[in-house]
């Protein structure tokens, strides 16, 4: 299994995981021209993608998914939530999925599940090869047993780190945007990032990526 992150913020987000012949984009949140210029960086190109998969209809998650399906032809996949937020020209692509029951794209095992996150109907996943399986978990605002009995066993994690308390309480933004970004509902802090790790198998983990770091109320020394 091959990962990588094309980019993870509020500027825009997006993943890609592969195996064998199949490659999946996991949210689309930049341009079509910018998600395409960046995966140049990985000798790719969007003929090489085989599916697109939502995690929820956030901008930062969706705004290339339109040009980009309808050009190249790509499924969707989304909950039947994040569907319903989608353009109508694009739903001929769309493929449900519900976020308690696991489904196969070619040679990768997803296995999704929900997540507490201001969305219509929110899912992270494991990306599964066969003999490896790679857990995300971004956009949520506090943890659950689902979410720490799914991310136990993975032997690669990407982890939202979005903020240091410290630096949300004294920044700049308004107090509306702090209750949002730290309630339940809104994004992880590195106290609850590490929690997280101590509370799941971690005996196969081999990678680990700390994602969404806030660029204003976060550091990479600190996540």
């Amino acid at each position: 299994m091959h990962f990588a992150s094309l980019g993870s913020g509020s500027r825009g987000n997006a993943t890609l995981m592969s195996h064998a012949n199949t490659t999946l984009l996991v949210d689309c949140g930049f341009s079509a021209r910018e998600t395409e210029k960046r995966m140049q960086q990985y000798s790719l190109d969007m003929s090489d993608v085989t599916a697109i998969v939502l995690t929820h209809e956030h901008g930062d998650h969706i705004n290339g998914v339109r040009v980009l399906a309808k050009k190249y032809q790509l499924p969707v996949y989304a909950t039947a939530g994040t569907a319903g937020c989608l353009n109508s020209d694009v739903m001929g692509l769309v493929h449900e999925f519900s976020c308690h029951e696991q489904f196969e794209i070619n040679d990768i095992l997803v296995e999704p599940f929900p997540v507490p996150h201001d969305a219509r109907e929110p899912s992270q996943f494991v990306f599964n090869d066969g003999r490896h399986r790679v857990g995300l978990l971004t956009d949520v605002g506090s943890t659950t047993p689902v979410i720490e009995e799914a991310l136990s066993g993975c032997h690669g994690l990407l982890l939202e780190a979005n903020h240091d308390m410290s630096m949300l309480d004294a920044g700049e933004y308004p107090e509306h945007l702090k209750y949002r970004v730290s309630g339940k509902m809104g994004h992880l802090n590195n106290v609850q990032s590490s929690s997280i790790l101590k509370n799941i198998d971690t005996s196969k983990l081999q990678h680990l990526v700390a994602m969404h770091l806030s660029e204003k109320n976060n550091s990479p020394s600190y996540s």
